[in-house]
C-alpha cells in the first residue's frame, strides 16, 4: 500500500466523471434556454419553475428503487440502460412543442439519468481504497461543476446562432456517443481484463467493497432498516440543504443574470462559468485531493470530512451576499464563493456512503441521501419562480438558500456523527453473482 500500481482504476474514474458532465450539459441546456422557451410559448414564471424541476421529480421517485436495483444488478447495466433512455429524452425536447410535452420530455430525462450519480458512488466504492475515494469521487462530482463551464457557453452560443432547438439536437448527440463509449469500456473490477492482480490487490487492500454483494432480506428491509440510522439522516438532510442551493444556481443562474441583471444570452452564458470553474476546481483540489492528503498523513476520518464540509457549507452563506447588489461584478463574486465552498463539501458527501453504508447496501444509502437532496432540488426552482413571481426579485432567494444550509451544516456536526460502517443487522447480506443473478448463499458478516 505505499506506492500506486496501474491506473485502470482512474480510467473507469474519467469515464464515470465524463458521463456525469453529458448528465448535466443535458440539465445546463434547459436553464440556458429558459428566457427563450418562456418567449415562444408565453410561460409564466411560475411555468418555468415546474418545467426546470419536473426532470428531478421523476428522478427522485426513482432514486430508492434504482439503489435496490443496483445493489441487486450492479452499474454496468443500470448506467448502459439510463443512456439509452436519457439521450432519447433529450432528442425529443428538441421536437415537441408546447409546456406539457417538454415537461413530459424532462420527466423522462429524469428517469434516465436516475442511476448515475449513485451509480457512480457505488463504483467509486469498488474501484478506490479508501485512501483514494476523495479525490475519486470529485471526479465524478466536479464533473457536474465543469459541465455548466463548458455548457453554458456552449449552449448559448448554439441558441444565439441557431435557436434554442439546436442546443437539444447537440447534447442528444453528445449523449448517444458517450452510451456507445460507456457500453464498451465500463466493466466493475472483477470483470475488467486490463485490471492487473497487482492493481487489483492494491485496491482490495486499501479498503474498497467488496462486490457481489447484496441485501438478503430484500430491498424494502433493508431501507426500513436504513431509515432507522441516525447516520442516514444527518447525511441525507446535509446533503439536501446544499442541493437546495446547487439547483437553484442550476437552474436560475442564467435567467437572474437576464432577468435581473438585464444580460443577453451569450452574455449571461460567459457570466456563469466564472462561479462554476471556481467551484470545479474547489471540488478537485479541496474536496478530492486535500481531504485525501489530510487522511493519508493519518489525520481523523471523520474530523477531515465534517471539517470540510462544514467549511463549504458555511463558505455558500456568500450567497446572502448577492442579494444586497444589483452589480454584476459584485453578484459574480458573491456567487463564486458559496459555489466554490458548496463544489468541495460535495465530494466529501458522496465520499460517505461507501464509507458508512453496511455491507453490500451502499447504492441503497447513496439513493437515500440523493432521493432526499433531489426533492430539496425539486422544491429549489418552485419556490424561486413563485417569489421571483412575488417580490421580481432574487434577492429573497438567496436569503431562503442561507437559511437552509444553516440546518444542513447542523445535520452534519450533530446527526452524522463519526463517519464509520453502520452495522448490519443479522443476515443482512449475502454473496451474489450480480451479472447472472444466481447466488451461493453464503452468509457475509
Amino acid at each position: 500500500m505505499q506506492k500506486r500500481v496501474g491506473n485502470v482504476r482512474w480510467w473507469m474514474a474519467i469515464l464515470l466523471g465524463v458521463g456525469v458532465v453529458i448528465n448535466y450539459l443535458d440539465r445546463v441546456n434547459l436553464s440556458v434556454t429558459t428566457v427563450s422557451l418562456q418567449k415562444e410559448f408565453h410561460l409564466s414564471d411560475a411555468q418555468i419553475g415546474y418545467v426546470l424541476s419536473s426532470f428531478l421529480i421523476s428522478y427522485a421517485v426513482l432514486q430508492l428503487p434504482v439503489g435496490a436495483w443496483l445493489d441487486r444488478f450492479g452499474v454496468k447495466w443500470l448506467i448502459r440502460i439510463g443512456s439509452i433512455i436519457w439521450t432519447i429524452a433529450t432528442f425529443l425536447t428538441a421536437v415537441v412543442s408546447g409546456f406539457g410535452l417538454i415537461l413530459l420530455c424532462r420527466l423522462l430525462l429524469g428517469i434516465g439519468e436516475a442511476p448515475a450519480f449513485p451509480g457512480s458512488s457505488k463504483a467509486t466504492g469498488y474501484w478506490f481504497p479508501v485512501k483514494e475515494r476523495g479525490l475519486a469521487t470529485s471526479a465524478f462530482d466536479a464533473a457536474a461543476k465543469f459541465s455548466s463551464v463548458i455548457g453554458a457557453p456552449l449552449i448559448a452560443f448554439v441558441v444565439t446562432a441557431y435557436g434554442w432547438r439546436a442546443a437539444f439536437y447537440v447534447t442528444a448527440l453528445i449523449s448517444l456517443v458517450y452510451g456507445i463509449i460507456f457500453w464498451l469500456l465500463y466493466r466493475d473490477p472483477s470483470d475488467s481484463r486490463q485490471l492487473s492482480a497487482e492493481e487489483a490487490g492494491y485496491i482490495k487492500e486499501g479498503g474498497a467493497q467488496e462486490e457481489k454483494i447484496v441485501p438478503a432480506a430484500g430491498g424494502w428491509a433493508t431501507f426500513w432498516y436504513l431509515f432507522k440510522q441516525k447516520k442516514v439522516w444527518g447525511l441525507a438532510l446535509g446533503f439536501a440543504a446544499y442541493n437546495y442551493s446547487f439547483y437553484l444556481f442550476l437552474t436560475w443562474l442564467p435567467g437572474y443574470l437576464q432577468k435581473t441583471l438585464h444580460m443577453s444570452v451569450l452574455t449571461s452564458g460567459w457570466y456563469t462559468v466564472i462561479p462554476w470553474f471556481i467551484a470545479t476546481l474547489t471540488d478537485i483540489f479541496i474536496g478530492g485531493v486535500l481531504v485525501d492528503r489530510l487522511i493519508a498523513q493519518g489525520h481523523d476520518n471523520t474530523r477531515v470530512r465534517r471539517t470540510v464540509v462544514t467549511i463549504g457549507m458555511l463558505l455558500g452563506l456568500a450567497v446572502i451576499g448577492a442579494a444586497f447588489t444589483t452589480d454584476a461584478t459584485v453578484a459574480t463574486i458573491w456567487i463564486s464563493i458559496a459555489l466554490g465552498g458548496l463544489a468541495f463539501a460535495a465530494p466529501v458527501a458522496w465520499s460517505i456512503p461507501s464509507l458508512i453504508a453496511p455491507k453490500g447496501t451502499v447504492g441503497s444509502v447513496g439513493s437515500i441521501m440523493n432521493l432526499l437532496g433531489n426533492l430539496a432540488g425539486i422544491a429549489a426552482p418552485i419556490v424561486a419562480g413563485y417569489i421571483l413571481q412575488a417580490t421580481k426579485s432574487f434577492a429573497a432567494n438567496f436569503l431562503v438558500a442561507g437559511a437552509i444550509l444553516i440546518l444542513g451544516i447542523i445535520s452534519f456536526l450533530f446527526l452524522l456523527g463519526r463517519i464509520e460502517q453502520i452495522p448490519e443487522p443479522e443476515n443482512l447480506v449475502e454473496k451474489v453473482n450480480v451479472a447472472t443473478g444466481a447466488d451461493d448463499r453464503s452468509r457475509v458478516g
